[in-house]
């Protein structure tokens, strides 16, 4: 699989010489991690278009308390001054995710196979940052960064092997904050310019290893029901 999925590892060119930026220390440090989350079975299968709709609702049904949680330690941080930096509330997926579920659910019995326990502890790994602003930088990019980047893929993939008109890809919709690249790089540039210690900065790049695992988790729980997501 070449292209990355709906997951950020970071800037995509680290500096010839000088300092590492904080990004691209984010997206070495975490290569492995996003490597396998990257090479699920899942993963593949989403990509390559043999996920079925009842597949696809439950991997937006696993995400949806990812980002309310996410969005819930965002509020509350929004005036720490490195969560300030970063926290925008045009990126907050929670609305598009239940409008995306509404969309493409059917009421099937398929739809809720996925127990969502992995990501039910992805979302308290998230809430418990709420005390340690460093680490939620972390998942907040982690994901944000993912749906503008990857994620873009993945909407295209979905609009092109369903037919969808555009319909029910509000998760990859971020028609308010302009064209992607120049917000993508305006992001990582505020990311490199926290004033983090050298410790912080070591515990934002452990926190992204975690969020990638929880990531590849998620993952590995709806690959035990492949077999009922095959389309036809």
């Amino acid at each position: 699989m070449t292209t990355d999925t709906a997951l950020e590892t970071g800037a995509e060119a680290g500096p010839a010489t000088g300092p590492v930026s904080l990004s691209h220390a984010m997206r070495e440090g975490s290569q492995a991690q996003h490597d396998a989350a990257e090479s699920s079975v899942f993963v593949e299968e989403l990509m390559a278009g043999r996920v079925s709709a009842a597949g696809y609702v439950n991997y937006l049904r696993c995400l949806h308390p990812v980002y309310v949680a996410l969005a819930e330690v965002g509020r509350a941080l929004a005036d720490d001054p490195l969560v300030s930096r970063v926290h925008d509330p045009r990126l907050d997926r929670a609305d598009a995710i239940a409008a995306d579920i509404a969309d493409w659910g059917t009421g099937a019995p398929e739809e809720t196979l996925c127990a969502g326990e992995a990501a039910a502890a992805y979302a308290d790994r998230i809430r418990a940052t709420e005390h340690s602003p460093a680490r939620f930088v972390a998942h907040h990019y982690t994901r944000f960064l993912g749906d503008l980047s990857g994620g873009q893929a993945i909407g295209r993939v979905l609009d092109r092997e369903f037919q969808l008109g555009g319909r029910g890809t509000a998760l990859y919709r971020f028609e308010e904050i302009g064209k992607v690249k120049p917000y993508k790089d305006g992001y990582r540039a505020r990311l490199d310019a926290l004033p983090l210690s050298a410790p912080e900065r070591a515990e934002v790049v452990s926190e992204v290893q975690a969020a990638f695992g929880h990531n590849q988790a998620i993952f590995a729980e709806l690959a035990r029901d492949l077999p009922a997501y095959a389309r036809g």
